[in-house]
């Protein structure tokens, strides 16, 4: 080797993969596992090691928002211990996500060493397309969908996590999907949890209205990020004789729709 050659670099080490801690919800695991498998598969896409801790449960909000803070308080302890250990903790839902994020340090006022574990684990706590745009700097995926759609901002997603732009970002990168904005779409479906079982006639007038706004959109396809919201606004539209069909967006942009619709059967 001349004395003017350069030594040889070594290149510097790859940076660890993200591991993230799949949050998978309990209508998804109940309801619509299909949402769960397209969030593990965004993410390992993007470059993430995803794990899907067993020891997890409900996220408490049930127990929350119905006043029942001391079992509320019990979960969210056991869900802050369930997800110990991982960067980032995942979820494919907006209220979930905000439940997770925003409630649980209220949960611990009082207890300041419960109170430090509840605000570690709110940092790292996102909600799936929050996370793929705003952390890993996703900008678009690699996936088709030949249709018209029409995107639902869910409550909690919406004010309390600032998800809006997010999905429609991705969604504009997915090949054949044309957008098409109904009006009021920031506005409540009626679903709420248990609101809607509270309180059944404003919930219908509620979601009566979504549906009229759905449908003069001309979509082909609603899709939002809470299934919650999703399956109650597919309910009202399959007992309204709608064809328009609904899906959890993650399913969209992971480019897993085999499956069918919410709330239709499998055919055959």
């Amino acid at each position: 080797m001349s004395a003017d050659a350069a030594p040889a670099q070594t290149p510097p080490p790859a940076a660890p993969s993200p591991r993230v801690g799949l949050f998978v919800t309990c209508l998804v695991d109940l309801f619509r596992p299909s949402v769960g498998f397209a969030a593990v598969k965004l993410m390992e896409d993007a470059g993430c090691t995803v794990e899907v801790p067993a020891a997890q449960t409900c996220c408490g909000q049930p127990a929350f928002n119905s006043g029942d803070r001391a079992d509320a308080r019990d979960i969210a302890g056991a869900v802050i211990r369930a997800f110990e250990g991982y960067d980032y903790v995942v979820a494919p839902s907006g209220s979930c996500a905000s439940m997770l994020k925003k409630h649980y340090v209220e949960l611990f006022d009082g207890d300041p060493a419960a109170m430090e574990r509840a605000n570690l684990f709110s940092a790292k706590v996102f909600e799936l397309v929050s996370f793929l745009t705003d952390v890993l700097g996703l900008d678009r995926v690699e996936a088709a969908f030949s249709g018209t759609a029409t995107y639902h901002d869910s409550c909690s997603g919406l004010r309390e996590l600032g998800i809006e732009r997010q999905p429609r970002k991705l969604l504009q990168s997915v090949e054949g999907l044309e957008l098409k904005e109904m009006q009021d779409s920031d506005v409540c479906c009626g679903f709420g949890g248990t609101f809607c079982v509270k309180y059944p006639d404003i919930s219908n007038k509620i979601v009566s209205e979504k549906t009229r706004c759905i449908e003069e959109s001309g979509a082909e396809l609603l899709l939002a990020g809470d299934l919650g919201c999703l399956m109650n606004m597919a309910g009202k539209l399959k007992r309204e004789g709608s064809r328009i069909e609904v899906r959890h967006v993650a399913e969209v942009l992971a480019g897993m729709t085999e499956q069918p619709a919410i709330g239709e059967k499998k055919r055959g």
